[in-house]
Formats: structure tokens, C-alpha cells, sequence
């Protein structure tokens, strides 16, 4: 069945429009815009968004601080019967965590041909060597979360170019 119309593609996108409003907290802070928000029950239990520069710690993606959210909410580490959404596919660590905490399902917006470890460069979500696999609906609001992320890796290319030249017109 076509993901965008499947039975849960309304509920999907209105969970992935508030990963989006997270992903706006860390493209204002400078981090790159990714958010998460972990729903259980039809309420979200925990939410995140990129944060390793400002917290100096390279675990702190936005789907790795929604799961402590999460944990810390319900006061258990197993995240059962859960459903992580991010604006982009998850990377290794934070595939890893998912698994680790039982997420029942991952929903992304933006695939990442770099790093993706739900099916695009890695499965890691679906490994059947791992103790646990999640169900991955990608593709949800791809262009707007894809966007996101192409206008905030612009402007931090255009920058360097603008302080280079007012460096240069200086005196």
C-alpha cells in the first residue's frame, strides 16, 4: 500500500509537522535541523532535537534525547509498543538506540544518502541479527523536511563566503 495513503498517513504527518517545529529549536540554536518526538498511546512521551554542539556531546541527536525523555517519563528504558518520528532517517547510533529501547516504529521524513541506517545506506532497524527489528515508514513530509535541511547546509555554505569577502573589503 502507498505510504501516503495508508491508514495511519494522517496520524503520521501530524506527528512529523511537530518533529518539524522541534527540528526549527535546533536550526535556531545552529545545530542541523533534526527533531524527534517518541508517541505511545496517541501521546507523544518524549521529544528532542539536535543538540551535540550546545551540549557538547555527540550522542545528543534529537531521537537519542527523546528516548531519555521518554525513559525518564515512564521510568522504564523499553519504549514498547512506541513510534519514533524524525525528520530524518536515523543514523547508526541512534538506529541502535531505538532497537535497544524496543521502539515498535520508526517514521522519517528526509532519507539520508549518507548515514541512514532504516533501509537507505544501512538496515540496521530491520537486521534480522538483532534481537529486535522496528517497523520503518519513510518518506513522510520529505520535501518539507528535506528543505530544511538543504536551506540550513546552504546558508552555512554561503556564510564563510559573505565573512570572506567582508574580510577582504575591510580597510
Amino acid at each position: 500500500m502507498d505510504k501516503e495513503h495508508a491508514p495511519d498517513a494522517e496520524r503520521d504527518r501530524h506527528w512529523m509537522r511537530r518533529a518539524l517545529e522541534l527540528a526549527r529549536r535546533a536550526a535556531a540554536a545552529g545545530e542541523v535541523p533534526v527533531g524527534a518526538v517518541l508517541v505511545r498511546d496517541g501521546e507523544p512521551i518524549g521529544e528532542g532535537w539536535n543538540r551535540p554542539i550546545g551540549d557538547r556531546d555527540p550522542t545528543a541527536h534529537a531521537e537519542v534525547l527523546a528516548l531519555r525523555a521518554a525513559a525518564e517519563r515512564i521510568a522504564n528504558y523499553r519504549l514498547v509498543g512506541s513510534t519514533l518520528y524524525a525528520t530524518l532517517e536515523p543514523c547508526p547510533m541512534c538506529a541502535g538506540a531505538l532497537v535497544h529501547a524496543r521502539v515498535a516504529r520508526v517514521v522519517f521524513g528526509a532519507a539520508d544518502p549518507r548515514a541512514g541506517a532504516a533501509g537507505t545506506v544501512f538496515d540496521l532497524l530491520q537486521s534480522p541479527v538483532l534481537n529486535h527489528r522496528c517497523l520503518v515508514v519513510g518518506g513522510i513530509l520529505a520535501e518539507e523536511c528535506g528543505l530544511m535541511l538543504r536551506e540550513f547546509f546552504r546558508a552555512r555554505r554561503i556564510k564563510p563566503m559573505i565573512d570572506e569577502e567582508s574580510r577582504l573589503n575591510v580597510g
